[in-house]
């Protein structure tokens, strides 16, 4: 089917854009949004002071949440007039000096001029809480608090900063809210016995759902089929424009990037063709494996945009439609183990030393080891083998140090470090299904090698 050349490259630009940009689109975890919401709108309209904890494992989308509220509240002439945002970040602001200082100039303090805070740590500490306790709930603004990597402030100097915050929120001095987003859902037993006591101990869990792969196949055609006029209309009709002051504060980058699909236009026609195909693709028993695979191995929303970028990139004149052979092509790469590949690059001698170590581990219930014993054990194929003879000690010791190094094999805890490196004990970090997988995968791989790596015993 002949394409126009600047509708392949509109849809490649559309599409790699709302992959890219749209940081305010939220699927999913309904509750826990809502209750986001709730405890910011409620410190902006009511001057209630709350502290909580946002948790989930990396990429499972607590910033997108959070930027997903923001911009649901922002056009609110209330809440944007009477709400101040500071943004932290655990990974920028390493220590309390620096967070002060960013949270003093985000304030509009007035010791901070041009973006610089004059006075020392104390000093600066001190005025900002005289601030926020001199607030009144019914005049002053209340403000947010939104700590990324909550759990790298855990590990600054006594705490200080999250101390004061806690204690502003549990007295409720002033309407603030303190939100922490962290990875580690165990971050409150990095809090010190002080601050955990001033914490409200609400705590909102984001925990990808195990199967949704009927969700995964609609979210494939969500994300990949073009805005149609109706769609359009709806969007304008509901959509509530975010002022401008938010997104030019470059302390908060939340909402900086806002996706706008009225900055493209498609003929009807066009629109209409590719989402029937996108449809298509769908429903293709094929691509519906390759999503079922990915959902399996990964959860996650953004590595699943990151393979729909790659596959959108692909557009150009000469290939101009989604085809399930490419995604398929690309589908492979997602699926497979990064280990299985790291083992497709060893020696041959590697690969011998980790099937020796692979039948140790199945007849002893994967018992440690030694180098000692590995070697035994991969003589007694050696002695047997046409391709493996002859090879020195030294050079079989160093393989296996290079197994080593590659954390294929981790010594066991405890292990004393006197004792010499031959007779160390290691267990084999892989499954004996990657180890498999690599000698299947290996090429130019003698053929009694492989015969070796599929028996059980030796």
């Amino acid at each position: 089917m002949p394409v126009a050349q600047n509708y392949t490259d509109l849809t490649r630009q559309f599409l790699k854009s709302r992959l890219l940009t749209d940081v305010t689109s939220f699927r999913g975890f309904e509750t826990e949004w809502q209750h986001i919401r709730d405890l910011l709108s409620r410190t902006a309209e009511h001057g209630e002071s709350n502290s909580a904890l946002l948790l989930g494992p990396r990429g499972c989308g607590k910033t997108t949440l959070v930027s997903s509220v923001l911009a649901d509240l922002l056009p609110e002439k209330e809440f944007f007039k009477n709400t101040l945002i500071v943004y932290l970040n655990g990974l920028i602001h390493t220590d309390d000096r620096s967070a002060l200082k960013s949270a003093t100039s985000q304030m509009k303090l007035e010791n901070a001029v041009d973006g610089k805070v004059f006075g020392s740590f104390a000093e600066n500490l001190a005025f900002l809480l005289e601030c926020l306790k001199a607030g009144d709930k019914k005049k002053s603004k209340s403000v947010i608090f939104l700590l990324e990597e909550f759990d790298l402030f855990c590990s600054h100097h006594n705490q200080t900063l999250l101390y004061n915050l806690f204690d502003v929120a549990q007295s409720a001095q002033a309407p603030i809210c303190v939100l922490g987003i962290s990875a580690r859902l165990d971050v409150i037993e990095l809090l010190e016995k002080r601050v955990k006591s001033r914490f409200s101990h609400r705590q909102i869990f984001l925990l990808p759902k195990e199967n949704e792969t009927e969700e995964r196949i609609m979210l494939f055609k969500t994300l990949l089929k073009l805005t149609t006029e109706k769609e359009l209309k709806e969007l304008n009709n509901n959509h509530k424009p975010i002022p401008l002051e938010a997104l030019q504060n470059d302390e908060m980058p939340l909402l900086r990037r806002i996706f706008d699909p009225n900055d493209y236009s498609f003929t009807a026609t066009w629109v209409n063709q590719w989402n029937k195909h996108i449809d298509a693709l769908a429903s293709n028993r094929n691509v519906i494996v390759v999503l079922q695979n990915m959902y399996n191995y990964e959860v996650i929303e953004g590595t699943f945009k990151s393979f729909l970028f790659e596959i959108v990139s692909q557009l150009s004149e000469a290939n101009p439609w989604i085809t399930a052979e490419s995604i398929q092509l690309l589908g492979q790469r997602y699926d497979s183990d990064d280990k299985v590949l790291l083992l497709c690059g060893l020696s041959v001698l590697e690969l011998c030393l980790l099937i020796a170590m692979k039948h140790h581990s199945e007849i002893y219930d994967r018992d440690p080891f030694n180098f000692e014993m590995v070697l035994t054990r991969y003589n007694k194929f050696a002695n047997s083998s046409s391709t493996m003879q002859g090879i020195e000690r030294s050079v079989v010791l160093k393989s296996y140090e290079h197994i080593k190094n590659l954390e294929l094999i981790v010594p066991v805890s405890g292990t004393a470090s006197k004792v010499q490196k031959e007779y160390q004990l290691h267990r084999l970090l892989l499954t004996y299904g990657q180890i498999n997988q690599a000698v299947m995968r290996s090429q130019n791989l003698p053929t009694e090698i492989s015969q070796w790596a599929q028996r059980c015993l030796v």
